[in-house]
């Protein structure tokens, strides 16, 4: 009735979830989280509940002299410092709400010295990348059964959406192949059992956003290719259908 906004600020527990009891969750119009990892300047604002708008929209500071500071394009800060043709990496695209952001995902595969193998996952969920590598092993051939793996999303941000998929296998192909991704290739799509290649929403807003930070190829789905007209100078578009089809066009 005052017309004023209040903040609380808490804390959370190990989980993630706000210390206390649940009521004071249900009492507020939205609850925000500061993400951020200390080895890295920037942080993240996430909706977690909002009454007012979507969850899924972020916003990406960076901690500077002055305090923190808006990043206008975070795809651009994801991307700076990343590594020019080497085996294991891709640039992916994830969807926040309504805005891409282009980050680096990385792969490492090496033999393990272990009885069971070992499979990390950072940034993307860990059930996740092992079904992908049970595709890989299973629908291209590939012997991951005594290699670790670890997959990395460079930056500490975190992929909760199978568009990722794509980028996980050509990731984890490219190191264990020992061979490279064009460092100017983007790759979009989920990845299903049958190491089929499926459609994502939402691929010509991604695919705009890697042009204008002049990507020169993308592999996405063959079913959002057949339906997007956009034609961009110097962007070429590659449907694929599968797993395979997508390692034969990379490497």
């Amino acid at each position: 009735s005052t017309g004023l906004s209040t903040f609380l600020i808490g804390h959370v527990t190990k989980e993630g979830a706000i210390a206390g009891p649940r009521v004071l969750e249900h009492m507020v119009d939205t609850v925000l989280y500061f993400e951020g990892d200390r080895g890295h300047p920037y942080r993240i604002l996430r909706a977690v509940k909002n009454r007012f708008g979507s969850t899924n929209e972020i916003g990406v500071f960076e901690m500077k002299d002055g305090g923190l500071e808006e990043v206008a394009n975070p795809s651009e800060l994801f991307l700076a410092e990343r590594p020019l043709d080497v085996p294991g990496s891709v640039v992916i695209s994830s969807l926040e709400g309504t805005r891409p952001i282009l980050v680096e995902l990385q792969a490492l595969v090496s033999p393990t010295s272990y009885g069971m193998p070992r499979r990390t996952a950072i940034g993307v969920d860990s059930n996740r990348v092992s079904l992908l590598v049970a595709v890989l092993e299973k629908k291209v051939g590939m012997n991951l059964a005594q290699q670790d793996i670890f997959v990395n999303v460079a930056g500490g941000v975190r992929i909760d959406e199978p568009a990722a998929d794509l980028g996980v296998v050509s990731a984890v192909a490219s190191s264990f192949l020992d061979k490279p991704i064009p460092s100017r290739t983007m790759v979009i799509g989920e990845v299903g059992l049958a190491g089929e290649v499926r459609g994502i929403h939402q691929a010509e807003v991604r695919i705009r956003e890697a042009a204008k930070l002049g990507f020169r190829r993308c592999l996405l789905p063959r079913s959002n290719r057949a339906r997007i007209a956009l034609e961009l100078e110097g962007m070429e578009l590659a449907g694929v259908r599968s797993v395979e089809e997508t390692l034969e066009i990379l490497f």
